[in-house]
Order: C-alpha cells, then sequence, then structure tokens
C-alpha cells in the first residue's frame, strides 16, 4: 500500500519502521520540532528523524484544518492513513481521502481508555490487561470502529515504562494484520460501545503525588504508573523526594499476616533498614527512592544520610 503515517513520539518508531519495510511509504506527518531539555533547543520529533533518515518527505503542520494541508494529503496519493500517537484530531475531509480511510493504532483495549494517555491510566488504575487497538478513525477521540485488537496481561508490579515498550512492540503486529485484512476485504468493523467508554487525559507532574491516605495498593500503582515519568513524590520530614519503587507489605488494616504496627497515613516505620510508610489502608515498603538534587538510590541508602518519621 502506499501509506501516509502520523506519528511523533518514540511509541510510534516500531510501527512506522514496519511501514517503511512492507509498504511505501509517501508521506511522514508530525508535530512541529519543540524546546527540549534545561537549554530549551529546538529538537525533531523521533519520527521525523527516522523519516529523514529514510530519505521520507516529512510534514509538520501547525493545524490539520488548513486548505494547505488537506491539499497535501490529496496530492500524496495514498491508499490509506495510519495515525500512531500522533496528538491531533484529524478533521473529516482529510479522513475521507485514502480509499482506506485512516487506521489509528491505539494503546489500549478499546472504548477503555480512549484519549491521550492510555499507558499511564491503564497502571495507575490497576489494571490487569491492555492491548493494542486498531481502528478507522472518525472526527472524534478514539470513537471510531475497532477493526482488530491484541491483548496482553499487565504484572502487578509492571510499571508505565514497561507496558509502554511492549505495547510498541505489539503495534506493527496488529496494524499489519489489519492493513493485510483491509486489502482482503475480510475485517468487519465493530461499533464501540459507548456507554462502556473511559477516558486517559493527559498526566503532568502533579499526577504522581502521593495521597498516604490512600490505599497501599492504590499508591503502589501509582508508583509504578508513573515510572519513568513524571514520577510519584511527595514531602518527607520537609525535603521533597521522588519515590520510584515500592512494594506492598500489607493489603489492609486488618491483614493477620502482617507484622508491622499500623500508624496514621504517612508515619514511617525503619526496621531493618527498610522503609515503611503506614497508608489509609495497609502498609508499603519505600524500595527505591530519590531526593532533591541527589541520584536515584534504595531506601537503606537514603536512611543511612537521612531520618525517616513522616511523610506529608
Amino acid at each position: 500500500m502506499r501509506v501516509i503515517f502520523l506519528g511523533t513520539p518514540e511509541f510510534a518508531l516500531q510501527t512506522f519502521e514496519m511501514l517503511i519495510k512492507e509498504h511505501e511509504v509517501v508521506l511522514c506527518v508530525t508535530k512541529p520540532d519543540a524546546p527540549k531539555g534545561r537549554g530549551g533547543k529546538l529538537a525533531m520529533p523521533p519520527v521525523k528523524e527516522m523519516a529523514l533518515a529514510n530519505g521520507i518527505e516529512v510534514c509538520q503542520p501547525a493545524s490539520c484544518k488548513t486548505d494547505e494541508f488537506y491539499e497535501k494529503i490529496i496530492s500524496a496519493g495514498a491508499d490509506v492513513m495510519v495515525t500512531c500517537a500522533f496528538g491531533k484530531i484529524l478533521p473529516a475531509r482529510v479522513l475521507s481521502v485514502p480509499r482506506y480511510g485512516c487506521v489509528n493504532v491505539h494503546a489500549s483495549l478499546l472504548p477503555e481508555y480512549r484519549g491521550a494517555a492510555p499507558i499511564w491510566h491503564t497502571v495507575i488504575d490497576g489494571k490487569k490487561e491492555s492491548g493494542i487497538t486498531t481502528m478507522q478513525t472518525d472526527a472524534g477521540m478514539d470513537t471510531g470502529d475497532i477493526l482488530l485488537c491484541d491483548k496482553t496481561p499487565v504484572g502487578p508490579d509492571m510499571t508505565m515504562g514497561e507496558l509502554h515498550d511492549i505495547l510498541a512492540a505489539i503495534g506493527p503486529l496488529t496494524l499489519r494484520k489489519t492493513l493485510e485484512g483491509l486489502e482482503r476485504g475480510c475485517i468487519v468493523p465493530v461499533k464501540q460501545d459507548a456507554s462502556k467508554a473511559t477516558y486517559a487525559p493527559m498526566v503532568d507532574r502533579e499526577t504522581g503525588h502521593i495521597d498516604w491516605n490512600a490505599s497501599a495498593r492504590k499508591i503502589h500503582d501509582l508508583v509504578r504508573g508513573t515510572n519513568p515519568f513524571p514520577t510519584a513524590y511527595s514531602v518527607l520530614d520537609g525535603r521533597r523526594v521522588k519515590i520510584w519503587k515500592t512494594e506492598v507489605s500489607c493489603e489492609s488494616l486488618c491483614d493477620r499476616s502482617c507484622e508491622l504496627p499500623s500508624g496514621t497515613p504517612g508515619e514511617c516505620l525503619v526496621k531493618d533498614g527498610r522503609l515503611f510508610v503506614s497508608c489509609g489502608e495497609g502498609t508499603i515498603e519505600i524500595k527505591e527512592i530519590q531526593g532533591e538534587g541527589s541520584r536515584r538510590m534504595t531506601a537503606g541508602e537514603y536512611l543511612n544520610g537521612h531520618g525517616a518519621s513522616q511523610f506529608e
């Protein structure tokens, strides 16, 4: 097929690579270059770098609603458009140009987690299953008909970063089957059940703020769901710290197998060089922590240089 690919971050690279190898990518559409790092120097999106390395024309529109962009899509003469973590909603007239329309590679089992950050919210919410869904894109936000989906389990200690990498590898496999099915005419689109839809809004640094009144399990899920970005954080004895890794010690206050005394939410217990924290329900162990201006370290290493009595 002649393909227009629309994508931006690293998550899209393996899908883009598959299209380059197995189809004819006639145009790559990605977001404009943006400032990056402390210096604020303009940096290319990862997808643009791959496109240029493979001699593919790149288009970086400020808006996808202009006549200029519409004419650009028409002139490309593509059979299908593919979007993967593109980050912009396409107008109906653009979607209708290719004969197979636009196929979106989405990192959730739709209609769950429509929106910008499905992987983060899947882990933060403690879901046990995720996957890739390909859908026929319409003018809404991830509301189009489902084409295919592939599922994968989400382990109780899996981080957002680990699930990201798994789904990034599944994406091209699901898309390959989808494009083959569309060419053969053997895929029957299935409408989404809007009554079951959930949403995954953008995450920011405040997403990782720990509320110690929550249960140990919810806090553990927040920690792994914000690893590696934006990272869970709290204030320990007046110092802001990042929490990288935790383990649930007790699920509830009435857990008879737990030998740790329960305290007020956020109260610390240091035992045998290990750092435990009482939660609204249950107790959690801090395994890896990072103070401001310091490196990531084990809780034991942190305790060697600091005390620990109360998280705020």
